[in-house]
């Protein structure tokens, strides 16, 4: 149930002997803006500025959570927000499209820093995978675990890897 604005706060309760951080934020920043997908608005270029705004904000937020991070000077990865599972298709649409935006921002900043970067969406992609329309169940929650677990632990998987080149 944390936002990026709690993550500092957390930071402050890491155990002596943690030895990585895996940061997975974002999805209840997004969460605190789902009134939008259903808000009245004149145009298109007006919804688009609206997400736009709730983005850079997001943006913003989340630097502050990644320098609080990297302040720990432990090994860090982050995750993408996963895509959840909601009933209605339409909403599901709207609701994936719009975290793009929020995934976007989290690869950008993740590529800054030259941080990994845990796609969840792409660990997450079955309804078995959810409890609710929200949160992983037990079998997205193993899914998840075990990358984290590679990861950090260097193991191969089975999927291949992508490289982001940046100039």
């Amino acid at each position: 149930g944390s936002t990026t604005d709690h993550v500092a706060g957390q930071l402050g309760r890491l155990p002596k002997e943690a030895t990585h951080l895996v940061l997975s934020v974002g999805g209840n920043d997004a969460l605190m803006h789902q009134r939008i997908l259903e808000a009245p608005a004149s145009s298109m270029a007006e919804s688009i500025a609206a997400l736009a705004d709730i983005a850079s904000d997001f943006e913003r937020r989340y630097r502050v959570a990644i320098t609080a991070c990297l302040d720990t000077a432990l090994p860090l990865a982050v995750c993408t927000v996963y895509n959840g599972c909601f009933d209605a298709p339409s909403f599901q649409r709207l609701a994936s499209a719009t975290l793009t935006m929020f995934n976007d921002a989290i690869i950008r900043v993740a590529v800054e820093h030259a941080l990994p970067v845990i796609d969840l969406r792409s660990v997450c992609v079955t309804a078995d995978d959810y409890s609710n329309q929200i949160e992983p169940s037990s079998v997205g929650g193993a899914k998840i675990a075990r990358v984290i677990v590679g990861l950090i632990c260097g193991a191969d998987t089975t999927a291949p890897a992508t490289r982001i080149v940046i100039a």
